[in-house]
């Protein structure tokens, strides 16, 4: 060992400046002495040198020779992308290729590296090998042994291996299975099926025996109706190799007992894998908030060989709290733990928190459903959070920042992490952390049936869940833990327990059975034990394994009677008042530089084949629903342009309804979550924010409808209820302003000002009038009323209430002039208006530039002043500026039209 070498070696063990300071003064064999006192953790990332190819003797060779010869792959990756990197395949994203490559989750796969090691580590008491995520059934080898059958890409596998390495030349082997053909034979010999989501299209899986239940996977790998088919495979997460002579700190948990204003107790439970018996002493520090170190806590422990857990408790005066954005700021503790043996540290942990007392609190007969932070009822404003991708490895940390910045832009306080999908990486809790923004967490279960009447099953569910409390425990942002979606509504409401029970009774017990004692029982234990306080509930929408499900009087609802069958009008938002709504949503389509960046220069209409590929609702077919919803508040598109620009324009519109009703309805209502904040591909979707990262308009809307202090103007039955909103935990005074303009000509016909007071965390009903008083005789098919909510330091915020379809107004040239102009570093767009403006969407073309606000409405005189960023020129962006209203959209209500199956 060189003197470099022995000094890197000490780094690694942290013990720096005493393993610096010997090699200063010492000979090299003081330094190796000093270095040989510290058996800690050594870990290595086994990400290089990775190869892949179809295994041998599998059927698609045939077709795809040049997939059965080695390639070069990345871990973590996925057969698509290492595919895609040796263009093997085409972009999965771009045209209708989706059909062409189902064979990939029909074939097996193999993977391949080699490693070589250090005397350190064929001579340590222990080593591990650790996969944090195999998708999904996979065989491994180490050295030409099998090692590992793996069944759970939700499992970290830890697989002991020493005495199995060699100093050189290590090998690994990977076989991937393919998840439809390993669990095609066993569903197909059932006598009678469960339930399963969607069948696929592409003949690769009957429709009568779907696999995807059975599978711990992602679900929403086997398509879904916002996202494509591609049941991909691979080593999706990091490998890692670990060594250590002494002891392996597992786990280090921080729960938290009791937060107060005053105090917060707090126990710090340190796990530990020990190679050997021994004594040991701990050392607990404490980093706050403002970056003050200090030993919280210490003892001396007796360690024997195998798993141990030692407790430190700590007591923290004058805490500083941790509260969701718009309550609070998001100060952040650490605590790191050192093990030493004598005075040698040989084992460290640290972990990064908030502290926060958080509740789920039923209200006094059990119907409510609000979440209470350090005694504050907060109303969880936000939305369902997707996968940010079909192949999981290749999202990156920024992706997940640029997204839950975007949602706490857009005034979100909360985001629930869906079950088809994946429990998200820690990145995203860590940002969730730093934003303030709460995570629902729900297991991952999406929908369907699983064989929960099998104990291995069970099982495998079991060591999942603790696997992934374990992991996010630690998060203040983590608030809930959920055990499905839609399973027990799906079956208890949507026939599939019904077909069953009539088919087979005695088996259709024994999957409800199944079913209660894993979502009733197994999990909530888990949580109970492992999750540190924080609550769980059985299945949303649900009311906790009540005999009724999914309905408003008591907890979580799912609402798909708009959008979904029978396809109500938006204004049925307005007829159901939930506790808690954690789903609504309407569909729309990205913006068209989106829609280019798949379709390329492809002719656009609803049946083209492009578009109807990145269509997934009603096996491509949604586009006739959402023309429904278009055209019954905005009449006939005239091409495809329009009929993009219209559905987001009556996304953001409706959304906004349901959203301001909710939050106009608390605190009967305490949660107003929408489908969906994130696209997993881009196509047509009930997202805010398409998988570019652009913000369609309803994100737009969401920022201002989501606002701490907000008006909320609902018009139902010709009345309107105008509603003061505040999130504040203060009493607001300020001024409401009504006024009613008329759209032809821009006229003010009525002008009046109020001024009014907010008390904190509450919902006000300020005004109630009829159309006949608001109107006063005017035409209701050429007016507007508008009403303006102005309290000092918040920012300015409106309601607009339309009398007539919008179809059925005679939309005017608004007189819309702009003018763009530099702004120091950046730009400034200045926009004024003659006339009422609706739905004004500036856009860009083809260029990066990110505007401080749109979906607009302007009124008669007034200007607005936008903040532009861009890399382009002034001179492009002139030349690239396009704004487009439903002046713009809608011809004359006595004009034709040519409908949106033309291209423009």
């Amino acid at each position: 060992m060189t003197c470099l070498a022995g000094i890197a070696a000490c780094k690694r063990r942290a013990r720096w400046r005493a393993c610096a300071l010997a090699v200063a003064c010492a000979a090299l064999s003081a330094v190796a002495a000093a270095c040989a006192g510290e058996p800690v953790l050594d870990e290595r990332v086994l990400n290089e040198g990775w190869r892949f190819r179809l295994l041998p003797g599998a059927a698609a060779a045939d077709a795809h020779p040049q997939a059965a010869q080695w390639r070069d792959a990345s871990v973590p990756g996925t057969v698509h992308t290492d595919l895609l990197a040796q263009e093997l395949i085409p972009d999965p994203y771009a045209g209708a290729a989706e059909a062409g490559l189902q064979w990939i989750g029909l074939a097996d796969w193999e993977y391949a590296g080699s490693f070589d090691v250090g005397a350190a580590t064929l001579a340590a008491a222990r080593t591990d090998l650790v996969f944090d995520g195999l998708d999904t059934f996979a065989e491994v080898w180490l050295n030409g042994t099998k090692v590992l059958d793996a069944d759970n890409v939700f499992r970290i596998w830890r697989v002991p291996v020493q005495g199995r390495l060699r100093a050189r030349g290590n090998t690994l082997r990977v076989v991937l299975r393919s998840p439809i053909a390993r669990l095609l034979p066993q569903v197909q010999a059932m006598p009678h099926r469960l339930a399963g989501n969607y069948p696929s299209p592409y003949g690769d899986e009957p429709r009568d025996a779907m696999t995807a239940n059975f599978a711990r996977k992602p679900g929403y790998h086997y398509g879904w109706d916002w996202g494509p088919r591609y049941v991909t495979a691979g080593i999706m997460k990091p490998v890692r190799l670990q060594s250590w002579d002494a002891v392996r700190i597992a786990d280090l948990q921080i729960r938290q007992d009791r937060v107060g204003e005053k105090i917060a107790e707090i126990v710090a439970i340190v796990t530990v894998d020990a190679a050997r018996d021994g004594d040991y002493a701990l050392r607990l520090w404490q980093t706050d908030p403002d970056g003050r170190r200090t030993l919280a806590a210490q003892r001396r422990t007796t360690l024997h060989e195998g798993d141990s857990a030692v407790s430190l408790p700590v007591q923290i005066a004058s805490p500083q709290r941790w509260f969701p954005t718009g309550y609070g700021r998001q100060p952040l503790y650490r605590f790191d733990v050192e093990l030493m043996d004598g005075k040698a540290v040989v084992a460290t942990s640290g972990r990064r928190t908030g502290l926060r007392s958080v509740e789920l609190q039923r209200g006094a007969e059990g119907g409510g459903f609000a979440f209470v932070v350090n005694g504050v009822p907060v109303f969880a404003k936000g939305a369902n959070a997707i996968p940010f991708d079909m192949f999981p490895p290749r999202v990156t940390d920024a992706n997940i920042r640029r997204v839950l910045q975007s949602a706490r832009d857009a005034n979100m306080n909360m985001v629930r992490v869906w079950g088809g999908g994946y429990y998200e990486r820690d990145a995203f809790y860590d940002i969730a952390d730093e934003l303030g923004l709460m995570v629902w967490q729900d297991f991952m279960f999406g929908g369907g049936m699983p064989p929960a009447y099998d104990p291995a099953f069970r099982a495998s569910v079991a060591a999942e869940a603790r696997d992934q409390v374990r992991r996010l425990r630690n998060h203040p942002s983590l608030v809930l833990w959920c055990g499905n979606n839609e399973e027990e509504i799906a079956w208890k409401s949507w026939g599939h327990g019904k077909a069953l029970a009539e088919a087979a009774p005695a088996f259709a017990d024994r999957v409800w059975q199944g079913y209660v004692q894993l979502f009733g029982h197994d999990l909530r234990e888990i949580v109970a034990q492992e999750g540190g306080g924080t609550a769980y509930w059985s299945s949303s929408p649900g009311n906790d394994l009540a005999e009724a499900a999914n309905t408003p009087e008591a907890g979580d609802m799912h609402y798909w009677e708009v959008w979904g069958n029978p396809a109500y009008p938006v204004a049925k938002y307005l007829e159901v008042t939930p506790r808690f709504m954690s789903e609504y949503g309407l569909q729309a389509w990205p913006v068209m530089r989106t829609v280019r960046a798949f379709a390329g220069d492809a002719p656009l209409s609803i049946d083209a084949p492009v578009v109807k590929a990145h269509q997934k609702f009603m096996a491509g077919t949604g586009n006739e629903r959402l023309l429904h919803y278009i055209r019954m508040e905005y009449g006939e598109p005239r091409d495809f342009a329009d009929f993009v620009y219209l559905g987001q324009v009556m996304q953001a519109e409706g959304i906004e309804v349901a959203a301001l009703h909710h939050r106009a309805s608390r605190p009967v209502t305490m949660g107003s979550l929408y489908w969906q904040l994130n696209d997993v591909w881009p196509g047509a979707s009930w997202s805010g924010i398409d998988w570019y990262g652009r913000w369609k308009a309803l994100h737009f809307h969401a920022r201002r409808f989501f606002a701490p202090v907000t008006v909320a103007a609902l018009r139902r039955d010709g009345t309107t209820t105008v509603s003061l909103l505040s999130d504040r935990m203060r009493a607001l005074r300020g001024s409401l302003r009504l006024r009613v303009f008329d759209v032809g000509d821009g006229r003010l016909l009525r002008d009046e000002r109020t001024p009014v007071e907010l008390p904190p965390l509450a919902a006000t009903v300020a005004m109630r009038r009829d159309d006949a008083e608001l109107l006063a005789g005017a035409d209701p098919r050429r007016s507007v009323a508008v009403f303006d909510l102005e309290v000092a330091d918040e920012p300015p915020s409106r309601g607009t209430v339309w009398f007539a379809p919008a179809r059925d107004i005679a939309w005017p040239d608004p007189g819309l002039r702009s003018s763009l102009v530099h702004d120091g570093d950046r730009f400034r767009l200045q926009l004024e208006a003659q006339r009422p403006v609706r739905a004004l969407w500036i856009d860009f073309g083809d260029l990066d530039a990110e505007l401080q606000d749109n979906a607009l409405t302007l009124l008669p005189g007034e200007r607005r002043s936008l903040r532009l960023s861009s890399p382009a020129s002034l001179a492009a962006l002139r030349g690239a500026l396009h704004l487009r209203s439903l002046a713009d959209a809608l011809p004359s209500p006595d004009a034709g039209t040519s409908g949106a199956g033309t291209n423009r």
